[in-house]
């Protein structure tokens, strides 16, 4: 049986570290071994969610720029799989959800990155699908509620964002985080300890320092759906938990 995790992708150089996250990354796919991943990308967003959906292999969305060349020398080339593109949809359908196939997108840096490092041969079956960042957490959690039980078909579902994401506020050359990332930080682990989820549902609201920590939603929604799909908030426990250029939050999260 596996859980939903909550990760975040941060910088596209994790592709190419070799860092205390990384190892994380790496120990994790060790750990778990899934038939196939299902996985939000902050960086695939839409109006109408849509689903990759093809048996082919995926090209590699390098959708960054100015990092160095052997970044883009790199390739994440996993197939998808129709069969568990139509097992998502049903989810969706029996509960009203829309979604739309898409037979030609590639997997961005929000899938491979992460990936790359959990599962270096490519070998498992990836199915993407977008986030509308528009709509509030209750959708969101909704969304994720529609694939609730699919760890226990051996389906990872993983919501790839960042709890703590502005990069207005980063600065390159720090090495030990900002306060007020770490006060938001500290407050979704104190909710989801608490089991408040309306108060999760109104963070915007509650949270120490949301307008810096979430500038726009787009990273945050992962979390809500990742929470949404896993075994509810009993089981949720933070998984890894560090930080990169002064407000860039590796915090992960297993549901």
């Amino acid at each position: 049986m596996l859980p939903s995790l909550f990760l975040a992708h941060g910088s596209p150089m994790l592709a190419i570290e070799e860092t205390e996250y990384t190892n994380f990354l790496k120990s994790l796919g060790q750990k778990y071994q899934p038939k196939a991943i299902v996985i939000f990308s902050a960086h695939w967003e839409s109006e109408l969610h849509s689903i990759s959906y093809t048996n082919d292999g995926y090209e590699t969305i390098y959708d960054f720029y100015g990092f160095p060349d052997e970044l883009y020398a790199i390739k994440y080339p996993a197939k998808g799989s129709k069969k568990i593109a139509k097992l998502v949809e049903k989810r969706f359908k029996d509960v009203g959800i829309p979604l739309q196939r898409d037979t030609s997108r590639g997997l961005d840096h929000g899938s491979w990155t992460l990936l790359s490092k959990m599962y270096p041969h490519a070998d498992i079956p990836v199915i993407q699908l977008s986030i509308n960042p528009f709509l509030i957490p209750e959708a969101q959690y909704m969304i994720g509620e529609a694939l609730k039980g699919l760890g226990r078909e051996d389906i990872l579902v993983i919501g790839s964002g960042v709890t703590v994401h502005n990069l207005r506020m980063v600065n390159w050359n720090q090495t030990t985080p900002e306060p007020w990332a770490v006060k938001f930080d500290d407050w979704l682990i104190e909710k989801l300890e608490k089991k408040e989820l309306a108060d999760l549902f109104q963070y915007h609201k509650f949270a120490p320092n949301a307008d810096f920590a979430v500038p726009r939603p787009e990273h945050f929604v992962p979390f809500f759906i990742a929470l949404g799909s896993g075994y509810g908030l009993e089981q949720a426990k933070v998984i890894h938990r560090s930080y990169e250029f002064g407000s860039l939050s590796y915090l992960c999260f297993e549901f």
